[in-house]
């Protein structure tokens, strides 16, 4: 019921006022994991460390992009 309220009210808003709620409520709900978003940190920079010292090998971006490059 509560939801339903604020719903009704949501939709009187002027349009800037229901994109900036619309905002609010969509980033809350794409708040990555603490744990998950550190864990894709290190391992993007352990790939870059490897790929600065020559370990790893980059790709063209022609071979891994699907696209057609001209």
């Amino acid at each position: 019921m509560l939801a339903e309220q604020i719903q009704v009210e949501a939709l009187k808003l002027k349009p800037v006022e229901k994109v900036r709620l619309a905002e609010s409520l969509l980033s809350s709900l794409d708040r990555p994991a603490v744990d998950i978003e550190k864990k894709w940190v290190n391992e993007s920079e352990r790939r870059y460390a490897a790929y600065k010292s020559g370990e790893i090998q980059g790709i063209p971006l022609a071979q891994f992009s699907p696209r057609k490059r001209t």
